[in-house]
């Protein structure tokens, strides 16, 4: 389901404001108007939408846009062009009362520097949201202890911040965002002044979090490995536009233009690829209609000692060697199930590249990759060690 719709949104800083728009629709380029108008472009003709319960990764260099276009979701800086939807509302159409009831109740910010109120304990602060919208004393403490404990801050709510390390500093902002339940976050650089133990340790609790809490999060980092571990999907800017968006496997695997080409290519792609994009097409026995004989043709037709053997709605069932084949053969026997070995190891299809090469080492055969517990590609020894090596574009590309 949409939660965010971004259509057509144009922020300029300066004074010649509509022949910057101008030449931003006839496709003049940043440096182009800043030439002709004097006008910066801090975000150039966006279009994109967000569905509810995603996190969505906004990404780029400095001075790329993506703090200024998370500022234009909620209005901290007014778009000069274009519509900002939220839940099929337009908010560019709000007047300050009714803006001011979205930001409350809806969204809310967590920024780089923590934003802590330094003469305030820890459950003061995370219980401000909550005391700006009115809401009572002793509900406004219930929520907000819920959410330091959630955050694992509940016995330092008495301290006040200068007490507590910079990623707990962080923790309490993010508790304090979440104590007003909203249900859009807006995440700016919201890690990026943590060192980086503390920095994954947020990307862990942002994750679990988001596994029950299920918030749609927009979240702005410079740092293309952050983006990519937290990320549902990522959108790539450049001078104000939008270069790309998709999952990080698609950003990896197809970038766009040469500049997506460049900004991935130092990636370790073996940590963000999963088995679905280095598996191979299984060659398959029907245990519920083919026999011995059928198994033993196929595999001279392919080429192949080993079956993967499944039901007719591919479920997984095991394999079938050829020895075990020729012997049932030998037999007369027309059902191969009684020959079906079990004992096949099965990975998800999400299994990052990295882990799947612990289990295919000292695997026997093939592994099988499940989805929805059915079987979509098996993965064999030679392809994972292909794909682990840095930049080997066909071994991710194998079909």
């Amino acid at each position: 389901m949409q939660k965010i719709k971004i259509d057509h949104v144009s922020k300029v800083f300066g004074k010649h404001t509509n022949q910057a728009l101008k030449l931003v629709q006839n496709g003049a380029s940043k440096k182009e108007i800043l030439k002709k108008t004097g006008v910066t472009v801090g975000v150039y003709n966006a279009s994109f939408s967000v569905n509810e319960g995603e996190i969505f990764v906004i990404m780029g260099l400095s001075g790329s846009g993506k703090s200024t276009l998370v500022r234009l979701l909620n209005r901290l800086i007014e778009p000069t062009n274009g519509d900002i939807f939220i839940d099929g509302e337009n908010i560019s159409k709000m007047n300050k009362e009714q803006l001011r009831n979205v930001r409350r109740e809806k969204m809310n910010m967590v920024f780089q520097n923590f934003g802590l109120f330094p003469h305030r304990t820890i459950l003061q602060n995370t219980e401000y949201g909550l005391e700006v919208r009115g809401i009572s004393k002793e509900e406004r403490r219930q929520k907000a202890e819920q959410a330091l404990k959630n955050a694992g801050l509940l016995d330092f709510k008495d301290q006040y911040p200068h007490q507590l390390s910079g990623g707990m500093q962080q923790r309490v902002g993010l508790a304090r965002a979440l104590a007003n339940d909203p249900d859009i976050l807006l995440m700016d650089e919201a890690f990026s002044a943590l060192d980086p133990l503390i920095r994954k340790e947020m990307q862990d609790e942002l994750l679990d979090l988001q596994e029950t809490m299920q918030k749609t999060i927009i979240f702005i980092t410079h740092d293309l490995n952050e983006a990519l571990r937290i990320g549902d999907r990522i959108a790539i800017m450049k001078d104000g536009q939008i270069i790309q968006i998709g999952t990080g496997e698609e950003i990896l695997t197809n970038p766009a233009n040469e500049y997506v080409r460049h900004f991935v290519e130092d990636v370790d792609r073996s940590k963000v690829l999963t088995a679905e994009n280095i598996m191979i097409r299984p060659i398959t026995v029907n245990v519920e209609q083919d026999g011995p004989k059928v198994a033993l043709s196929r595999m001279r037709e392919e080429k192949v000692s080993l079956l993967v053997a499944i039901d007719r709605a591919r479920n997984l069932k095991g394999y079938i060697t050829a020895d075990d084949a020729l012997e049932s053969a030998k037999r007369g026997d027309k059902d191969i199930k009684k020959i079906v070995q079990t004992n096949m190891i099965t990975v998800n299809h999400d299994t990052l590249i990295q882990d799947v090469f612990h289990v295919i080492y000292d695997a026997p055969t093939p592994v099988a990759v499940m989805k929805n517990n059915r079987l979509v590609g098996i993965l064999i020894r030679g392809v994972v060690i292909e794909a682990l090596a840095k930049g080997n574009e066909e071994a991710i590309l194998h079909e």
